[in-house]
C-alpha cells in the first residue's frame, strides 16, 4: 500500500519522473521499500532473512556473520516492523474468540503477579482454529482491555474468557462464556486453550534472545503473532515479498514504541 510519508494518505498521483504526488497534501516522494532501506548486498540480506526465519539471534552468528552485528540487528528490526505493519492491518475478528491476558519478562526479585517490576502486560485475542492478535497494554485494567476488544473484535461474536470481572460487560457486545477453573484446569468442556497455547508459543520464541529491549518489545510480539498466523507457510519468500511491498517510511514509523 502506497502512503504519503508526510500525512500517510493512501492515494497519490504517478508523476512522469517516477515519483508520486500525494492527493491530499501535495508532497512529492519516491517509493522506497523496507528491503531497500538496508544497504547490505542482496546476498547478505537473503542470508540474514533465512537466519531470521530460523530464529537465530544475531549474537549467535558472530563466527559466520555475513554483516556487522549493528547492520544485522537493523535488518532484523526492519523485518519485524514489516510484520508488525501487516498485523496492524488485520481485520477485526468475529466468530468464536478466546480472550486472555498475561505478562512477559524474566524472573524478578520482589513483588510477584500483575504488579511485578519489569514485566510487560499483554492482552491477546485468538479466533478458534484461526489467527491471533496480541498487544501490550499499559495496565491490567477494565478500560485498557475493553479498548482492545472494541478495536479488534466485531459485535455479535462469541467470547470465551476467564472469570476476571473486567469481562462482565461482554454480554452487551455478544455471547459470553465464562471459563471456571478448578486446580488450574477448566471445570467443564469449555476452555481457552487456544490463547494459552499462544502465550507458550510466543514465550518460547522470545526465550533465546535472553531479554528484549522495552522500546522494541512490540516488534518482537508482532513477530510472534505473524509467525503463528503463518505457521503453515514458508516464511522466507513471504517475508521477502512483504519487505519489498511495505514502504520504508511506514516500517520506520513503528520501529520504536511511543510511550
Amino acid at each position: 500500500m502506497v502512503k504519503c510519508p508526510e500525512c500517510l494518505y493512501s492515494r497519490a498521483y504517478r508523476l512522469a519522473d517516477g515519483r508520486r504526488k500525494c492527493r491530499q497534501c501535495g508532497r512529492r516522494f519516491r517509493l522506497a521499500s523496507a528491503w531497500s532501506a538496508s544497504r547490505l548486498s542482496e546476498r547478505a540480506k537473503k542470508r540474514l532473512l533465512e537466519m531470521f526465519v530460523l530464529g537465530v539471534p544475531v549474537y549467535r552468528q558472530r563466527f559466520r556473520a555475513v554483516a556487522s552485528a549493528p547492520a544485522a540487528e537493523r535488518f532484523y528490526r526492519l523485518a519485524r516492523s514489516c510484520m508488525a505493519f501487516e498485523e496492524e492491518l488485520r481485520e477485526p475478528f468475529s466468530g468464536e474468540l478466546e480472550l486472555d491476558e498475561t505478562t512477559f519478562g524474566g524472573a524478578r526479585h520482589g513483588k510477584r503477579g500483575w504488579g511485578a517490576a519489569g514485566k510487560v502486560i499483554v492482552f491477546g485475542i485468538i479466533k478458534r482454529n484461526g489467527k491471533v492478535k496480541a498487544s501490550p497494554v499499559e495496565s491490567r485494567s477494565k478500560q485498557a482491555v475493553l479498548e482492545q476488544i472494541q478495536a479488534h473484535t466485531r459485535e455479535g461474536s462469541l467470547f470465551y474468557t476467564d472469570e476476571w470481572q473486567a469481562y462482565a460487560t461482554l454480554r452487551t457486545r455478544g455471547d459470553h462464556v465464562v471459563i471456571r477453573k478448578e486446580k488450574g484446569r477448566p471445570a467443564g468442556r469449555d476452555h481457552i486453550n487456544g490463547i494459552e497455547g499462544f502465550w507458550s508459543y510466543a514465550k518460547h520464541w522470545l526465550y533465546p534472545y535472553r531479554g528484549v529491549p522495552t522500546k522494541y518489545f512490540h516488534l518482537y510480539l508482532a513477530e510472534a503473532c505473524s509467525r503463528f498466523n503463518h505457521r503453515e507457510e514458508d516464511l522466507v519468500p513471504l517475508l521477502e515479498r512483504l519487505m519489498n511491498r511495505v514502504q520504508r517510511t511506514a516500517a520506520e514509523k513503528i520501529l520504536v514504541q511511543i510511550d
